[in-house]
């Protein structure tokens, strides 16, 4: 039975977890980053946007077919076999504790503006593993607490920041925009070089789908979680981003390291914003690395229950992977000891590049996956108006998954093929041991890591009756 640490995140908590794990640090740097290029920028955003709610509306559909733990990884091994699904598994999984690492690193500058003074590597070394390992523990102590940590913090993150861009739109001046296309190319050239740096603004859109089996009722509400937390995101990217740019002038805000903290002192003077927007960083930070902390462990289980990672990723307590929890934490620690050791122009950034291509395998193979099951009538009987409508969805979420292994750069693609053919070995170890255990004739192993799941409900039964009657 489940105990009091355990508890199924509800569509509020799961719309946090997806909300909490696409707005991370970064978002508090895009405005400045994007700005060389101009207004046009903005149009290039729109276009994301649009491409990253047909990513979620995809991942919604998909959850409705199979409401499993593992979200991608089940969507590739189902529609592709044991050797994709392994392939999207091991890559999403390198992505999150990678990803995991650099978020830490970033969490110590905006310490740094909240506590002034002079701080050394070993405090730094401190205050980022402090970042890695207090998510982790809320992990560890159950779902009941992973989903009170990202609900509240989703909230003091959202908050601040929606203000901004809402309160911001009152101080909009048109002439602080500055020209459409600021760059020396063409428009199109400009909008391209802005999306290269904004294509991964959205990446979390599977938050929900991956932990699908901790979901109430995950047919419904797996959708419906990617979807409002996708747009509750792009809200804040969008208006926070033209709020930005219409508060602060172009000529500055091309060279500002906090634009957002700009845009608070010149709404309402003073030097104040910096603290604020700091803050509310590294809630922000420490939020995605809450929610990030169980994707890192959720991908791997799913493949160990059909023995294509390490049975000891199948250790659960409290609706939680516990040993995956803590593989990513140890693993994420060593890359930010190696990143204070050796400097930041080492292996740390290596590493991080190669996450830019990682996480564009299993959206593709995502996206992939729910075209092959229409084009090969596996479509639950749906109506032509309905299956026209989710080719053209996960077309398009297709489209915008190539626009994001395209934008990733060819020195991430090289790198991040390298590191994911780096796999191949772990999955012929892996299929050795199975092929072993069949020739000794042993019965592959059972799930008898995880807590027993609760008796089905009568509705539970009566929907499961209605589905198998289809």
């Amino acid at each position: 039975m489940h105990d009091r640490h355990t508890r199924r995140f509800g569509l509020g908590t799961a719309t946090a977890l997806v909300m909490g794990n696409i707005i991370g640090g970064g978002i508090f740097l895009l405005p400045a980053s994007v700005a060389p290029f101009g207004t046009v920028s903005l149009v290039a955003f729109g276009l994301l946007t649009i491409g990253a709610v047909a990513l979620a509306l995809v991942f919604g559909r998909l959850a409705e077919r199979h409401p499993d733990t593992g979200g991608p990884y089940v969507y590739a091994r189902e529609a592709f076999g044991d050797f994709a699904g392994f392939l999207s598994a091991w890559s999403y999984w390198t992505m999150t504790w990678v990803s995991n690492a650099a978020l830490a690193v970033a969490a110590v500058g905006y310490v740094h503006v909240l506590v002034p003074g002079h701080a050394s590597g070993g405090t730094d070394l401190l205050v980022a593993l402090g970042a890695l390992w207090l998510p982790a523990l809320a992990n560890l102590a159950g779902t009941r607490y992973v989903g009170a940590v990202q609900l509240v913090s989703t909230i003091l993150k959202f908050v601040p920041l929606l203000f901004i861009a809402v309160v911001g739109l009152f101080f909009f001046d048109p002439d602080n925009l500055g020209s459409f296309n600021a760059g020396s190319g063409s428009a199109l050239g400009g909008m391209s070089a802005a999306a290269a740096i904004l294509l991964y603004s959205y990446v979390g859109v599977e938050s929900a789908a991956m932990s699908a089996g901790e979901v109430r009722d995950p047919e419904r509400n797996v959708g419906r979680a990617t979807v409002l937390g996708t747009v509750g995101a792009a809200v804040v990217y969008l208006l926070g981003t033209l709020a930005v740019f219409g508060t602060v002038a172009h000529d500055k805000l091309v060279n500002s390291t906090a634009p957002f903290s700009d845009a608070v002192n010149a709404m309402f003077g003073g030097h104040w914003g910096g603290t604020i927007i700091a803050g509310a960083a590294v809630i922000s930070i420490v939020g995605a690395l809450n929610g990030w902390t169980l994707m890192s462990a959720q991908s791997p289980y799913a493949a160990a229950k059909d023995e294509l990672f390490p049975a000891a990723f199948l250790t659960k307590r409290r609706g939680v992977p516990t040993f995956g929890v803590l593989a990513a934490a140890v693993l994420a620690s060593a890359l930010t000891v190696i990143n204070y050791l050796i400097g930041t122009g080492g292996v740390f950034e290596i590493l991080v590049l190669i996450t830019t291509f990682s996480a564009t395998v299993p959206y593709l193979l995502a996206a992939g996956a729910q075209i092959y099951f229409l084009l090969t009538g596996r479509r639950d009987k749906v109506r032509p108006a309905r299956f026209a409508r989710d080719l053209t969805l996960a077309l398009a979420a297709f489209g915008f998954t190539f626009w994001l292994v395209a934008g990733a750069g060819y020195a991430a693609i090289y790198q991040g093929v390298l590191f994911l053919f780096a796999g191949i070995l772990v999955y012929v170890w892996m299929a050795a041991r199975r092929a072993g255990r069949r020739g000794e004739g042993v019965a592959a192993p059972e799930d008898a890591a995880q807590e027993p799941s609760p008796e089905p409900t009568a509705a539970a039964s009566a929907a499961a009756a209605a589905t198998a009657a289809k």
